[in-house]
């Protein structure tokens, strides 16, 4: 992979975008496709792999492979599947996305957020907080099966629309109509939709989503706010007499390109907060893990209100709860107390830095009343004085917690245990 040009070939792919595209995949891990190949055994004859695949997308041979099915519980209940392609055909759709990222992302709409460089969902619930004291009235928006039933063909004509790379739209086109194959062995040749999961996906939704509807919007609505990560989207309204006639419209224009917006969960939500009273029968709604909905609050000169707040999901610590049984901290005995903190602090940081943004309190109590009981419970069966001593063993926790504030992610961030029975388990 020396050379930066193709020689005699059909498209002209410089042998570096491949390169670069590995990269990124190397730095993102991922999962085996159908052929069963992990990132480390294509890494065994990695120079000859990728040339391989250079070669291939430069005379224009390339096919990818089916598309492994994998079915993912969801938090409220059932599953979604998500579609896992091989690492060849991982890099490949890295290596489009970097030719066409740079162009399309100068033109979404700034209140676009999902997968794109420099914004984050955080930026998306401030907005949101933002906008719902402003409008009382809020769209909450969910396009039913949007990745199943996202239309191939005004997908590729939003690619056609921003590169004259034949080899590109050639691709994307492969792509989108991969087999995706499923436990059982069964394979289906879609006709529509991209799975999530693949490298190029939340691009192309993006693309699409971008003139369905963020680019219409604007033009056809300017006056009404939204924010959109990828197809989860909250739109705001001066009043319910607009919000009402938005819906309609907006699922009049989904339709068109045959979407629907489920019926149960997209809702009209009013945001009731410190002197909007009215009464209506839905004041709460979900964007991006957090509940958005009536909580007392303090202002910045102490006085305590109510306001319209984003505070960390119920599903969101559910989910929490679920990891942290799992863990199964009381038995990991073998460990010890820097031990234990080095499994799990990554991942309650990570709680942390995203949940903890808005309100944090919420999640460190629940933090402090999930994980401390399971560190007790360790202590008492690691060392055989604490054995039938719960009491000691709390005040001993709290101990090593006040002289060590910081071996814990959470005792860091101020969910200390106390040494008393209150809360304990």
């Amino acid at each position: 992979m020396d050379e930066t040009k193709s020689v005699e070939k059909s498209f002209d792919i410089p042998k570096t975008l491949i390169w670069e595209a590995y990269l990124k995949v190397s730095g993102n891990k991922g999962a085996a496709g159908v052929d069963g190949q992990s990132l480390a055994e294509f890494e065994q004859n990695l120079q000859n792999n990728l040339f391989k695949l250079w070669n291939r997308m430069s005379s224009g041979s390339y096919f990818p492979g089916p598309v492994k099915a994998v079915p993912i519980p969801k938090s409220a209940g059932g599953t979604r599947i998500l579609g896992v392609p091989t690492v060849a055909d991982r890099i490949a759709q890295t290596a489009v996305t970097m030719i066409l990222e740079p162009d399309v992302d100068s033109v979404f709409h700034a209140d676009s957020y999902g997968y794109r460089p420099g914004k984050s969902a955080l930026d998306a619930v401030e907005v949101c907080k933002q906008r719902c004291w402003r409008r009382p009235w809020v769209i909450d928006l969910d396009i039913q099966g949007f990745f199943d039933n996202v239309p191939h063909a005004q997908i590729v004509a939003a690619v056609e629309k921003h590169t004259d790379l034949p080899w590109v739209v050639l691709y994307v086109r492969r792509w989108l109509v991969a087999p995706v194959q499923h436990q059982d062995g069964s394979r289906v040749v879609p006709v529509k939709g991209t799975p999530q999961g693949s490298a190029i996906s939340p691009l192309l939704s993006n693309l699409f989503l971008h003139y369905a509807l963020d680019s219409w919007l604007a033009r056809s609505f300017p006056v009404v706010q939204f924010e959109r990560y990828c197809d989860d989207v909250v739109l705001h309204c001066f009043s319910q007499r607009q919000a009402k006639y938005i819906r309609h419209v907006v699922e009049e224009r989904l339709l068109e390109f045959g979407l629907r917006c489920h019926q149960d969960k997209t809702r009209i939500v009013y945001c009731k907060q410190h002197g909007r009273e009215e009464k209506y029968p839905v004041t709460d709604f979900t964007f991006l893990g957090f509940d958005f909905r009536r909580a007392p609050v303090r202002r910045r000169d102490g006085v305590l209100m109510c306001g319209f707040v984003p505070l960390v999901g119920k599903a969101a610590l559910k989910s929490m709860a679920r990891a942290i049984r799992q863990w199964r901290l009381g038995r990991r005995t073998s460990l010890s107390f820097r031990g234990l903190a080095t499994v799990i602090n990554p991942i309650v940081s990570g709680w942390i830095n995203y949940y903890g943004r808005f309100y944090k309190s919420k999640l460190m109590h629940f933090l402090e009343q999930q994980i401390n009981p399971f560190l007790v419970k360790w202590a008492m069966r690691k060392y055989k004085r604490l054995r039938r001593a719960k009491g000691k063993t709390r005040r001993k926790l709290a101990e090593i917690a006040s002289a060590f504030p910081g071996m814990f992610a959470h005792w860091k961030h101020g969910a200390m245990p106390t040494g008393s029975t209150v809360g304990a388990r």
